[in-house]
């Protein structure tokens, strides 16, 4: 019989702290890039007429901002975020405007109503923007009389928790990755006359950044004295059929003059 009755009030306190306390263990993720703008959604249609919600961000759980319909009031924390935030006065939603990567973090939502304490947590990280991969070459130099290379960097600057990589068309080349914070990356290409699309990549697991080769540009032939194919290969070959061709054009005219020439006497 005593162990009937203290089953029955452990069933029964336990039903309390469900009653109290409400989910505690969701937690939502969400990404932005810094600059953008971020909503937090309280999980709430409309908000009560005794409804009491706040939000917290951080470790130490400080609150940000809450709402009371029953004073009718929005309290705002603007220490941390700077006019940034805003409340939904419906829905008690959370809204961060203009984010910066220290808005990342842990943030949490109380909402109180009646004897029941609800809890949703939401893990947020911002991203910084990446910046554009940017392309230089170096083809001075041949490496042999029958074949030349042109050498292409893919630089990115002030990057981490990255990954920098060449492709060829859908095909990656290579690739190199990075954990440590604000560091420069540079990968190296080598190519024998370009017979696709090139293209170099940043990214990261939210967003990414995409340059393409410019081969007019950056590709310039070799000298002929120390090559004779150049990374301008189509250029090479077109002067070549045209020369042909001129040189074909000359000969029909001799030989159509000697011939006149022969006839005439």
């Amino acid at each position: 019989m005593m162990f009937k009755e203290k089953t029955f009030v452990a069933v029964w306190f336990g039903f309390i702290l469900v009653g109290v306390f409400g989910e505690t263990d969701t937690v939502k993720s969400v990404s932005v890039l810094e600059g953008d703008s971020v909503t937090l959604n309280s999980s709430l249609n409309e908000i009560q007429t005794d409804d009491k919600i706040m939000w917290h961000f951080g470790n130490d759980r400080p609150i940000i901002a809450r709402i009371s319909r029953e004073n009718k009031q929005i309290l705002v924390s603007d220490v941390s975020f700077k006019n940034r935030l805003k409340l939904d006065d419906k829905t008690g939603s959370l809204s961060i405007n203009n984010t910066r990567t220290t808005d990342s973090g842990l943030y949490e939502v109380t909402i109180s109503r009646s004897s029941t304490v609800t809890k949703y947590n939401f893990t947020v990280k911002v991203y910084a923007r990446l910046p554009v991969p940017v392309i230089s070459s170096n083809s001075s130099n041949c490496s042999s009389p029958s074949m030349s290379k042109c050498s292409f960097w893919c630089s990115v600057v002030n990057v981490s928790h990255v990954t920098l990589s060449w492709y060829k068309g859908n095909s990656l080349l290579s690739s190199i990755s990075v954990s440590d914070l604000s560091i420069s990356l540079s990968l190296p290409l080598e190519l024998e006359c370009l017979d696709d699309f090139y293209s170099c990549d940043v990214a990261h697991s939210f967003t990414n950044q995409t340059t393409l080769l410019n081969s007019t540009q950056l590709c310039q032939p070799c000298s002929m004295k120390d090559c004779t194919f150049c990374c301008h290969f189509p250029e090479v070959v077109t002067r070549l059929v045209i020369s042909v061709l001129v040189g074909v054009a000359a000969a029909f005219i001799v030989m159509y003059d000697i011939t006149s020439n022969l006839k005439k006497g």
